[in-house]
């Protein structure tokens, strides 16, 4: 078989294996750049460094952001949300940047049409609050009509497995994390998304109830056509799941692609890594919290050439101190010196 191989620039990865005739999400060289302190003790950090990838409005997909903690993964999805704004680059939604979603009528289309999930349900629900009583606020604020506002939410707990009488009044203390977390999902699903971004979703979830929540997404995108951008440190649920998967190192994306192939045959060696020894999640790593990185994340960060030098088994001279380009292999796209013609 003939391997197809390219050298591609930036600008490039967000078009290649998609149609972009009609993108619902396109990230495109995007960089976030956070910093720290003032004067002399002035630092700065790349979370995000020349991101790109595009999502297809007529072909809907689970895509997959996974790698370590502190890959940056969190990061593009607050600032696909707008929790955050971009130091450069664009990020567009149904065509319109989403530094021009200005004004209640855009802002609150794109509200409705693109809906977060987060990691702990626990942390997602007021403990004093009963739980059936956001589905009907959300329903009530983004005016999904008054009359049959009840069939709507119950519409969208069928979705999840649910019934409105199984919670009915319940206080989140009172429903296990799965069955929260359905909840979660179900209070996006009343706004009829058109995206979710669903970051680390069950990472704080019992193990036996993992794939419940993995297969509900699988079932959301062929049943009602929904796109998910899944954020997860966990390769097995993102093999499973996944149609295709960007791999992330100290904020660049190294290798991407349809996920059998990235995970059954990786070819940027961080991914191999990735794929032998999966790291445990930090179920205390909240979105506020601030950014704490250890001595080696410090230097991987601010490393010039690729940031997996020093820990590569298959490391070149030019590793340490070259950036590599990206080089299109078939339709992966992998950010290597060992692939570069």
């Amino acid at each position: 078989m003939t391997t197809e191989k390219k050298d591609v620039n930036n600008s490039e990865i967000s078009n290649f294996q998609t149609n972009i005739n009609n993108p619902l999400l396109k990230v495109d060289n995007v960089t976030k750049i956070f910093t720290k302190g003032q004067g002399f003790s002035k630092s700065t950090l790349t979370a995000v460094n020349k991101a790109s990838f595009t999502l297809n409005a007529d072909n809907p997909e689970i895509f997959t952001i996974a790698g370590e903690s502190g890959s940056g993964k969190s990061t593009i999805a607050k600032l696909i949300l707008g929790f955050e704004q971009v130091s450069s680059g664009d990020i567009f939604y149904d065509g319109i940047n989403i530094d021009d979603i200005k004004g209640k009528k855009l802002k609150t289309k794109f509200m409705k049409e693109v809906q977060p999930i987060f990691q702990n349900p626990f942390e997602t629900f007021n403990p004093l609050k009963k739980a059936d009583t956001y589905l009907f606020e959300t329903a009530k604020n983004f005016k999904m009509g008054e009359k049959n506002k009840e069939q709507i939410i119950e519409d969208a707990l069928e979705l999840v497995g649910l019934t409105l009488k199984e919670i009915r009044n319940k206080y989140p203390s009172e429903m296990s994390g799965g069955q929260l977390q359905r909840v979660s999902i179900a209070r996006a699903l009343i706004t009829k998304p058109s995206l979710l971004i669903a970051d680390e979703p069950v990472s704080m979830i019992d193990a036996s109830l993992r794939m419940s929540i993995v297969n509900l997404f699988k079932k959301l995108k062929e049943e009602t056509g929904i796109s998910v951008i899944y954020i997860t440190h966990d390769l097995a649920t993102a093999y499973y799941v996944s149609d295709r998967i960007s791999i992330m190192l100290r904020g660049q994306i190294v290798e991407m692609g349809p996920v059998e192939k990235v995970l059954d045959d990786p070819l940027h060696p961080y991914t191999e890594l990735l794929k032998n020894s999966v790291p445990e999640p930090e179920p205390n790593d909240e979105w506020s919290k601030e950014i704490s990185l250890s001595d080696m994340e410090t230097k991987e960060f601010s490393r010039e050439g690729c940031k997996f030098a020093g820990r590569c088994d298959k490391e070149l001279d030019k590793c340490k101190k070259v950036e590599p380009d990206y080089v299109k292999i078939d339709d992966r796209i992998v950010k290597c010196h060992l692939y570069k013609n």
